[in-house]
């Protein structure tokens, strides 16, 4: 900056529009050249492939790590059972919670927050995200945000839509409010009531089941509580560590592919 003054003190004073216009061109160069010297090192993030924009499916990484979610918006009748499977087995997992869930089991998400599990956004009433104009997507983020914030002092930065429904709003609206958005690569299709076989069988045998992955459970669901402790025994046998979903993701220095796999800048 010394020098900036320096050459303006030098410049001699002779009162043409050229040089005016000469003046002033080398003040605005001489401005943009300290600025750039000053910038912070920029976060290289995107999540659009293409034009659309993308959730995290799963993560590029060389480590054995998984991440368990459980999608809370019905009843709390398997919450204990979930949690003390998980503590035995010291498994951290991610739980997606609706406003109306959150609502009506305050107590069931502060015992999940000092388990130290992730706390995650299910939306406040499971609605179809990307029929929704922005501010009702805000309304519908904010309003479990704030709740959950009340009860824990959380603030969370997770969110998974109802029904896996998104669109490049949804997921742009979640960004300009500080959520990852979030989806799975592995569905444990607990939801389907199949039974404990069925779900064991089809989250240790799946197909996209790799480093990275990201497992769709339901709490609430009917069979769920009974499979978790075979589920996590033999995909430990398996090799995997389990981790919580804000654990597993990139946070920044990030790309996706057509696949929304998440992949580290420079991988």
């Amino acid at each position: 900056m010394q020098t900036f003054f320096r050459f303006f003190k030098n410049v001699p004073r002779v009162n043409t529009t050229k040089h005016k216009l000469f003046v002033l061109a080398t003040c605005v160069c001489l401005l943009l050249t300290g600025a750039l010297l000053y910038i912070p090192d920029v976060v290289h993030v995107s999540s659009s492939v293409s034009g659309r924009e993308l959730p995290i499916y799963c993560v590029q990484t060389d480590k054995p790590q998984i991440a368990l979610t459980f999608d809370a918006a019905w009843g709390n009748e398997d919450t204990k059972q979930i949690l003390s499977i998980l503590e035995k087995h010291q498994v951290s997992a991610t739980f997606f919670m609706t406003g109306g869930w959150v609502s009506s089991y305050p107590q069931d998400v502060t015992a999940i927050f000092e388990a130290g599990h992730d706390l995650g956004n299910h939306s406040e009433n499971h609605k179809n995200m990307s029929k929704l104009s922005t501010d009702e997507m805000t309304q519908e983020l904010s309003a479990v945000h704030e709740r959950v914030k009340e009860l824990t002092g959380q603030e969370m930065l997770l969110f998974r839509p109802p029904y896996g429904d998104y669109s490049n709003e949804v997921i742009q609206t979640a960004a300009s409010l500080g959520y990852y958005t979030i989806q799975w690569d592995v569905d444990s299709l607990d939801w389907k009531d199949y039974g404990v076989d069925s779900i064991i069988d089809t989250v240790t045998n799946h197909k996209h089941l790799g480093n990275g992955s990201i497992i769709l459970c339901h709490n609430g669901a009917k069979y769920t509580a009974d499979a978790l402790d075979t589920l996590i025994q033999t995909l430990k046998k398996q090799g995997y560590e389990f981790v919580k979903v804000s654990d597993l993701i990139y946070k920044d220095h990030y790309s996706m592919n057509v696949e929304g796999r998440q992949i580290p800048n420079g991988a």
